[in-house]
């Protein structure tokens, strides 16, 4: 499923309806013709870029309820921006919807709901071990230092014939370290595919350019010339 495309569909077929129903008075039809409006965007993109099982696919999934509760998915968009904090380039993981992208995912990908679910738990618990709060309601700092405990998985890699070890686990932190690569992983996937992540890379993708003919050097070598009328009316040597 194209992620943006995924992205779209939710929000206009979740979030933004309930933002016109919540915010049309009775009676309102101008509020009632732009959710009709919005409505109908939807259903006439996705009849133009999925299939007939990919909508009823997307149906299924929207049908379904939320799999996150509050508090998890608080600590996953407070995790997702110390992951991808904003800066001066971009904004942040949350900003780019990256948690509405991973309740997504645990949908569209069951097998991620229990190492997601359980890893928020263990997030909690180690919180609760060091400063006897859960992860959200912890300071900035104390939430860095379990942060660097996980963020570094121990990683072998062979260099010049030898076996090289980079990072460190400490003991029994090697669940949170698993959990914190599959959120990490989920959270740049969900980053980097939105025009966000895009900018932030500087990403252009395809650009129009203009074509300034068949260089002289190349007509020279097959002895050929365009005539007066098509230097006239074909082709451009505007450099600019």
């Amino acid at each position: 499923m194209d992620r943006r495309k995924s992205i779209k569909t939710l929000l206009i077929g979740g979030v933004a309806t309930s933002v016109l129903v919540d915010a049309c008075a009775p009676g309102d039809k101008k509020a009632e013709e732009q959710k009709t409006a919005a409505g109908a965007d939807a259903t006439k993109t996705d009849s133009i870029t999925r299939m007939k099982e990919e909508q009823e696919y997307m149906k299924k999934l929207n049908a379904e309820p939320t799999f996150f509760n509050a508090h998890e998915m608080a600590t996953i968009t407070l995790l997702g921006d110390i992951i991808i904090p904003k800066d001066d380039i971009s904004g942040s993981a949350s900003d780019a919807k990256v948690p509405e992208f991973i309740e997504f995912i645990v949908k569209d990908m069951p097998e991620h709901q229990t190492p997601m679910r359980g890893g928020l738990r263990w997030l909690d618990m180690e919180s609760f071990k060091r400063f006897d709060k859960v992860f959200t309601d912890l300071n900035h700092d104390q939430q860095i230092q379990i942060v660097e405990d996980i963020a570094y998985p121990e990683i072998e890699y062979k260099e010049n014939g030898k076996t090289v070890k980079r990072g460190k686990v400490k003991p029994g932190m090697q669940p949170g370290v698993a959990f914190f690569s599959l959120m990490r992983d989920l959270t740049a996937t969900g980053f980097y595919t939105t025009e966000i992540g895009f900018k932030d890379v500087g990403y252009k993708g395809n650009m129009p350019n203009q074509w300034n003919g068949v260089p002289a050097d190349v007509l020279k070598q097959y002895n050929m010339a365009y005539t007066e009328k098509e230097l006239k009316e074909c082709v451009s040597f505007d450099k600019a």
